[in-house]
């Protein structure tokens, strides 16, 4: 089968940090489904894993990137029980797993999500891995209420034009209820995160803290950090209210200096949508009822997909423009690749 791959870490600009492949199809196991994959996304991940590392590294087998997939399955393993050959589907994986950068792909059932119905596959790869990460954060890691009870609370979201801010502003907004502020940078990522339904932007080239008095609200009962929490942490812990709750999806570079929280009796709290697939949870099958929710959602039209932009066919040197478009740092929405050449 065809696949996109690589055996070194390279710099992107690399024609062979990524390149095509010929792989052997995979053979479900128990719990797998075997997947067509029709359309992928691109996220950070995917960039942070292929780049160079501090001592050279080479894969005697390729290494398969992706972490969000739409596609059709095609044979499933002896214990799957909640999906059969046939169904669309839509799902971020396990990066524990060779990835969606294939065009078949084994993944267990219980992380998997049936396909919006309004949607082709380019919509929907966009979302799985985005909308995973945003609800955990909101209304697992930061205990909002998904149905409305923490209504008019406030929360800043700090990168909001990316592919989980995107998302994050749509839930916070219409779940439950907060009252939104975002931060972009620029006029067309300002726009977007309006679309997605911010109340308010603000810029976080500035500190936070200070762009937040500016509008009239000092401090606010959430933050969600998408960006740099090395940089925004000083500012973060100036505005969080007392008894509030920051999360974070971004890796610190330097200790972070958690006693400023202490004085609010503030909790500071990681999301990553990996845990429950990388060590394989008793809660593992909340990740497909969180993406069949969302797939609602869409259905319902409460929330939209984040397709940012979008380009065709899969091949390794288009997953290289997409790859050199997200370490940009300027990606609206998510990136979409669709259709084997």
């Amino acid at each position: 089968m065809k696949a996109i791959g690589l055996h070194q870490y390279l710099p992107i600009d690399n024609e062979e940090s990524l390149v095509d492949l010929q792989i052997d199809r995979p053979e479900p196991g128990p719990k797998d489904l075997l997947v067509a994959v029709k359309a992928i996304a691109v996220n950070p991940v995917d960039t942070k894993v292929r780049a160079p590392k501090s001592e050279p590294v080479v894969e005697t087998t390729p290494k398969i990137l992706g972490w969000d997939a739409a596609g059709e399955v095609i044979a499933v393993g002896s214990e799957v029980t909640r999906y059969k050959v046939g169904d669309q589907v839509f799902y971020a994986g396990d990066i524990t797993r060779p990835g969606c950068n294939s065009e078949f792909q084994l993944v267990d059932e219980r992380i998997v999500g049936r396909m919006p119905r309004t949607q082709d596959y380019t919509a929907a790869a966009a979302l799985p891995l985005t909308s995973l990460t945003a609800w955990e954060a909101l209304f697992e890691r930061l205990g909002i209420s998904s149905t409305g009870e923490d209504a008019g609370k406030s929360i800043l979201i700090i990168g909001g034009a990316g592919g989980v801010g995107s998302i994050a502003i749509q839930l916070a907004r219409t779940l439950a209820k907060l009252n939104v502020i975002a931060t972009a940078s620029r006029t067309k990522s300002s726009m977007w995160i309006k679309q997605m339904g911010a109340q308010h932007v603000v810029n976080h080239r500035n500190p936070v803290d200070s762009e937040l008095s500016d509008i009239g609200i000092p401090m606010v009962d959430y933050i969600l950090c998408l960006n740099d929490t090395d940089q925004h942490f000083p500012a973060m812990a100036n505005a969080i209210k007392p008894q509030g709750k920051i999360c974070s999806i971004v890796d610190n570079r330097e200790p972070l200096a958690l006693n400023l929280l202490k004085p609010k009796s503030a909790a500071f709290v990681w999301e990553f949508m990996f845990t429950r697939a990388m060590f394989q949870t008793d809660d593992m099958i909340r990740q497909q009822e969180i993406l069949n929710k969302i797939s609602d959602l869409i259905d319902l039209e409460k929330l939209v997909t984040t397709v940012g932009d979008s380009i065709e066919p899969i091949t390794a040197a288009n997953l290289r423009l997409a790859h050199k478009q997200l370490e940009t740092g300027k990606t609206i929405g998510k990136i979409v690749l669709a259709g084997w050449e």
